[in-house]
């Protein structure tokens, strides 16, 4: 089957896999219907980026683009797979994560680039996969309240990881080589700083490997909602004393880890347990 990079109707659907779905609803922000959302949805920031994990499918079709939410429907081998963007920043992700997970899926996964905090192990190029997140995006605490734990879950997260690590992303090499790690995220809400000072060296000082705008969210959601999620970060730079002056997401480097990124988030989905 050729890829269809048409643009599908809402009056006829792609199907999903998902049966006896009891309730047809219309998802408003990313203009579409609730089934065509499949279990199994792979989500990033950008428009072009979800474009170019779409193209990395067997075959896909876009749904739909609105504002920042991009949504395509494709398959790996005969499975379902939605892809979709969600933005920058908290609020945003969250009407997307929110609508997703409203149409019914179960498996997500957040491909996205941060931020090293950790610059003695983790430079421009290498790769985290989030054990958990740190809560300052600004939202999820309207959301439930702060002791609400941010965490992957774990068989998915470490999955991802595994898959990361068989693309050759191991913590075997170098610092910006190609290495790769495991563990907290820091979340914020402001990308500049200005008179107030973000929270990353505070973080960096706990043992936080890296910052982003967006995965405390989904894992908040996620866990409210009982879906499983993930997350895997390309980094795109030191994130210490950041100034934004100096930053530069978009070289070869970055696109390297991006790309790793992207094929462990696939390959997890190639064949995913079930959810239990």
């Amino acid at each position: 089957m050729q890829k269809d990079e048409g643009h599908a109707t809402n009056e006829q659907p792609a199907s999903n896999g998902q049966q006896d779905r009891k309730i047809r609803d219309f998802l408003p922000l990313l203009k579409i219907w609730s089934d065509q959302v499949s279990e199994h949805v792979i989500v990033c920031g950008d428009p072009a980026r979800a474009a170019q994990i779409a193209e990395s499918l067997d075959t896909f079709e876009e749904l739909s683009f609105n504002r920042e939410y991009r949504v395509f429907h494709g398959t790996l081998g005969t499975r379902p797979l939605t892809v979709a963007s969600h933005g920058v920043g908290a609020a945003g992700a969250a009407v997307c994560f929110k609508e997703l997970i409203r149409g019914g899926a179960r498996n997500i996964i957040r491909v996205g680039t941060a931020g090293s905090l950790a610059p003695d192990k983790l430079r421009d190029g290498d790769i985290v996969v989030a054990q958990a997140a740190v809560r300052c995006d600004g939202l999820t605490e309207q959301l439930v309240a702060m002791p609400f734990p941010a965490v992957a879950d774990p068989r998915l997260s470490l999955r991802l990881h595994q898959a990361v690590c068989d693309a050759g992303a191991t913590a075997h090499k170098s610092p910006g080589e190609g290495r790769s790690e495991y563990g907290t995220i820091l979340t914020v809400g402001a990308f500049y700083p200005e008179l107030e000072e973000l929270p990353n060296n505070y973080y960096a000082r706990a043992g936080v490997l890296a910052v982003e705008m967006e995965v405390s969210v989904l894992f908040v959601l996620a866990g409210l909602h009982g879906v499983a999620a993930a997350g895997v970060f390309a980094l795109d730079g030191v994130a210490v004393d950041f100034d934004g002056a100096a930053y530069d997401p978009h070289r070869e480097v970055v696109a390297g880890a991006v790309e790793i990124s992207i094929e462990a988030a696939l390959q997890v989905f190639r064949d995913p347990e079930p959810r239990t």
